[in-house]
């Protein structure tokens, strides 16, 4: 009997039970460690036998759980997104709740980028979507429904929106990597002090940088940056409707 597809593990669709020893694992105990192991030492290094022998199992043992690392990455980047954030979670504003919601909504698809970054090279393509995903996509859309735009045009917003995350995601790489981007702006700071006249533009921007307030970090404020301006123009568009 073939295994579950991407799709049936994906949505929970129960095949029929196999024959022989009750089960010792779970779907979501193999997806745990895969995550794990992909967060400490990235995506190119899970493998099913590395898999198998941090479960403390055989590797022909995981196939009665997952086909095979197509559909289990499938399931750790639909895990990894988890629930988009609720909306009574944003920042209230009466006059623009979902600017209010969109906002938190960018920013919460971030962090979860940051934290599990492999994620990125897995939301790509055509591909079957998951709960959680389809969650996101829903709630994006939900945020914007009611105020004159299109479904179509609702849609294009959220990709708009979620572009911006990954983009941004994708550059500056993982949440934890902080400590080596701050080490670099030194590093960056130090080259210019000596080449300063060779490129004023970059010199004045990273000393604006270096300027900010405590915690408003160049990751935080480019990606805020980004969503005031698509929000901005996502705004227009909706008051031209009106």
């Amino acid at each position: 009997m073939p295994g579950p597809t991407t799709t049936e593990l994906l949505w929970g669709i129960e095949q029929k039970p196999k024959r022989g020893p009750k089960p010792s694992l779970t779907l979501e105990q193999i997806v745990a460690e895969a995550m794990a192991l992909a967060d400490a030492e990235g995506l190119g290094n899970l493998s099913m036998q590395r898999l198998a022998e941090r479960l403390g199992c055989a590797k022909m043992a995981l196939y009665r759980y997952v086909p095979g690392k197509a559909e289990l990455t499938a399931v750790m980047l639909d895990a990894a997104l988890g629930r988009p954030p609720e909306r009574g979670a944003a920042t209230p504003d009466a006059s623009e709740p979902w600017r209010a919601y969109l906002t938190r909504y960018s920013e919460t698809a971030f962090e979860r980028f940051g934290v599990h970054h492999w994620g990125l090279e897995l939301a790509v393509g055509i591909r079957p979507l998951g709960p959680n995903e389809m969650s996101w996509l829903e709630a994006g859309l939900d945020a914007l429904d009611g105020n004159g735009l299109t479904a179509s045009e609702q849609m294009d917003s959220v990709v708009l929106l979620f572009g911006h995350v990954r983009g941004l995601a994708q550059t500056l790489g993982p949440a934890h990597g902080l400590d080596m981007e701050e080490d670099l702006v030194k590093e960056l700071g130090a080259v210019l002090i000596e080449h300063g006249h060779r490129y004023p533009h970059v010199a004045q921007a990273l000393a604006e940088q270096a300027a900010r307030p405590d915690g408003d970090t160049g990751r935080n404020q480019a990606l805020r940056f980004g969503i005031d301006r698509i929000l901005d123009g996502i705004g227009v568009l909706i008051d031209s409707r009106k």
